[in-house]
């Protein structure tokens, strides 16, 4: 018999409805000769400290650093699970043939191979590797199987992931815990985690300590067009004012026009990351609902697989594109006169296959996509209308400078017009460039001029300061984690960037999450603002191999050298063990004494101050089951006060305020109002007269 394991019994289910098995038992599906069994995810998980010695199953920095002579595995402690796994070790003994059906990618590989590890397989083992879960796809598949030592490089480069993340993780996890947690809260480290931390952390240190620096541009308005000096920005007034009364003496005179032709290409087809931040700019869709999305999208057989982290399509998959088109029944108006070209075109923006390995970007399959729900829905929208632009002409534009002159200050203003709006068609032919967020006075639409034309103006001194940068949102908070903490908007420039990324596209979203659940960051709008422990937490980390995002990207550098056989899994982990030795050492080294500030768990307004107390459940590392003691803390309370007492909201005058779990809010928030003071800011216990003359503070700021 043919044991074929899928990742998840959804996926199972397709596999076994093409393989003919469709006899249903407990754990698996028989028939034409296999036996089709899932795991859930992660059935193992490697061995926990206390699992390999009692002397680590206390939390103590005697103890540290904990290695290892020889990591192990486990089964994760889940009755469901443990079942599941007992059917898989059932089927592996008897099993002629194994078929490792798992996700394909660094991930599943290593899920699978230790399931299977752990069932003692010891017949062959094949491999499918499939990019989409249509018929056609399986059928393909399946006819292409490669033995599993294919793949044993990919394994070692999942595997070095994972013990890489243990020994940082475990160590470093304990270690500031212990050392700086005052055992009250767990002090979450990662390898990943706390370089993505330190971004945000910074990029709000430099906002606080941002300077702003006034300026003055000369402008003038003509013939409805604003123009701007050639001079640039004036550091003072005075000086600006200066030239100010000059051009008020005379007319405007334009003195050239210059036009040039050009071309805008369609957007690159989406990778994960590069989905995630067009859901999060669009729809504000957090990393994770997105990835759940496009999750749900592929096992529905209308996506191909998600997690890749490349724009490209390999060439094989260019005479499959009519078919792909043909299945896009609800966009026919868009596809229609792509299918009556006599050949599509092929640009190598789209097609490489120097830029394509494990997987694809992301495409429709052709696949009617029904029965999706809204967001599900909004999701496919943007990957199919960016497969169908792929194949569009270029978009033709022409960019027009008119240069111009009061005296002998030069004025200049450019413009662009659309000439054949090409892919823009495919998202509606005036939609605005994505990556543009400057505010264009003359709407980048000029009327005609004629060199030498003259005319009264209207010239004008306008102030303006230096702005500090933005706050990190989840969508540029990808783009730093993709390219290792560099700001890159350029796709060449990006992708030659994407080597030393820090995180994986399917780990990103739950990094960032991670932080949310361990209090690190929080969100105002779509805004990424760390918190008190956040900023005190890389404060005290002095080692910047935990906090860099560039050193980290060396490591992820490596991880993908490991997969591609260029690097040795050994010295990777050797290194690893040598940065833990140095962290436990310096820390132990330090002698400030310092404890690091513990924020509260938090949650949205919902009942009445003056009846409602606060309290934030412990919280566990993920990194071990095992938790240092702690004392319990107390409730917060607020003060008892009377109708006349409760402060009423500064900015709209009509809710009282409410005392929720993660900050101050108005009652009549469901009308939408939106006065919020945060507990991270202000303390979750003000008493009600304590919160009455912060109100009042705050109106007077206001």
């Amino acid at each position: 018999m043919i044991v074929c394991i899928a990742e998840k019994p959804s996926v199972a289910r397709e596999i076994a409805k093409v393989l003919g098995a469709n006899t249903s038992h407990k754990g698996y599906m028989e028939g034409n000769g296999y036996q089709v069994t899932w795991t859930f995810g992660h059935l193992c998980t490697l061995k926990e400290p206390q699992d390999y010695t009692d002397n680590w199953k206390r939390w103590s920095l005697g103890s540290l650093p904990m290695i290892p002579p020889r990591f192990s595995i486990k089964l994760i402690e889940d009755a469901g699970g443990e079942e599941q796994f007992h059917i898989i070790e059932g089927l592996m003994r008897q099993a002629e043939k194994v078929i490792n059906c798992g996700d394909a990618g660094q991930e599943g590989e290593l899920i699978q191979r230790w399931v299977m590890q752990k069932a003692g397989c010891q017949c062959p083992v094949y491999r499918l590797w499939v990019s989409s879960l249509t018929e056609e796809a399986i059928r393909e598949g399946f006819n292409q199987l490669k033995e599993q030592s294919a793949y044993t490089k990919l394994y070692e480069a999942g595997l070095s992931r994972a013990i890489g993340d243990w020994l940082l993780g475990m160590n470093a996890t304990r270690l500031y815990t212990l050392r700086y947690g005052s055992n009250r809260q767990v002090l979450s480290i990662g390898r990943v985690q706390t370089p993505t931390l330190a971004l945000i952390v910074n990029r709000q240190a430099e906002i606080d300590h941002f300077k702003p620096e006034p300026f003055w541009e000369l402008k003038t308005i003509y013939r409805g067009v604003t123009f701007s000096s050639t001079k640039g920005k004036f550091a003072t007034k005075e000086e600006g004012e200066a030239f100010l009364d000059i051009v008020r003496q005379a007319d405007f005179e334009v003195t050239a026009i210059g036009e040039k032709k050009g071309k805008e290409f369609a957007p690159r087809l989406f990778d994960l990351t590069s989905l995630q931040v067009e859901c999060n700019k669009k729809f504000a869709f957090s990393a994770d609902d997105t990835l759940k999305l496009i999750q749900s999208l592929y096992e529905k057989k209308v996506t191909t697989y998600p997690r890749v982290d490349t724009t490209f399509l390999s060439d094989d998959l260019y005479p499959k594109v009519p078919q792909t088109l043909k299945g896009l029944v609800d966009y026919t108006e868009l596809t229609t006169p792509l299918l009556q070209l006599p050949k599509l075109p092929k640009s190598k923006r789209v097609f490489d296959n120097s830029k394509v390995t494990d997987h694809h970007a992301i495409i429709p399959t052709g696949v009617p996509a029904r029965g999706l729900s809204d967001a599900e829905q909004k999701v496919y929208d943007l990957v199919a209308r960016r497969f169908i632009a792929a194949f569009y002409p270029d978009c033709e534009i022409s960019t027009t400078t008119v240069q111009g002159k009061v005296g002998k200050v030069e004025f200049k203003v450019s413009g662009k017009q659309i000439l054949k709006p090409g892919w823009r068609i495919v998202f509606g032919a005036d939609q605005k460039d994505p990556d543009n967020d400057t505010p264009d006075e003359n709407n980048g639409v000029l009327p005609h001029f004629d060199k030498g034309e003259s005319g009264p103006h209207q010239p004008l001194l306008k102030e303006g300061s230096t702005q500090p940068p933005k706050p990190y949102t989840e969508a540029t908070l990808l783009r730093a984690m993709e390219t290792a903490g560099k700001l890159v908007e350029n796709d060449e420039l990006r992708d030659a960037l994407k080597e030393n990324g820090i995180g994986r596209p399917s780990t990103r979203s739950a990094i960032i999450e991670t932080l949310f659940k361990r209090h690190d960051i929080r969100k105002e709008r779509k805004n990424l603002y760390p918190t008190a422990t956040g900023v005190e937490l890389i404060a005290t980390i002095h080692d910047e191999l935990l906090k860099s995002a560039e050193l980290t990207g060396l490591w992820e550098k490596k991880l993908r050298q490991i997969e591609r056989g260029t690097y040795e899994a050994r010295t990777f982990l050797d290194e690893l063990k040598q940065l833990v030795h140095q962290v436990v050492y310096n820390v132990l080294s330090d002698p400030s004494g310092r404890a690091i500030t513990i924020e509260h768990p938090t949650a949205e307004p919902a009942k009445p101050i003056r009846k409602t107390r606060t309290t934030g459940p412990s919280e566990t590392a993920t990194t071990s089951s095992t938790k240092p003691k702690r004392t319990k803390k107390a409730e917060a309370a607020a003060s008892p006060a009377s109708n006349d007492a409760v402060p009423h909201c500064p900015l709209c005058g009509q809710g009282t305020l409410l005392r929720g779990k993660s900050a101050y809010g108005c009652s009549a928030y469901k009308n939408g109002c939106t006065f919020r003071l945060d507990y991270a800011t202000y303390g979750p216990d003000l008493t009600d007269q304590q919160l009455i003359e912060l109100v009042g503070k705050w109106a007077k700021q206001a």
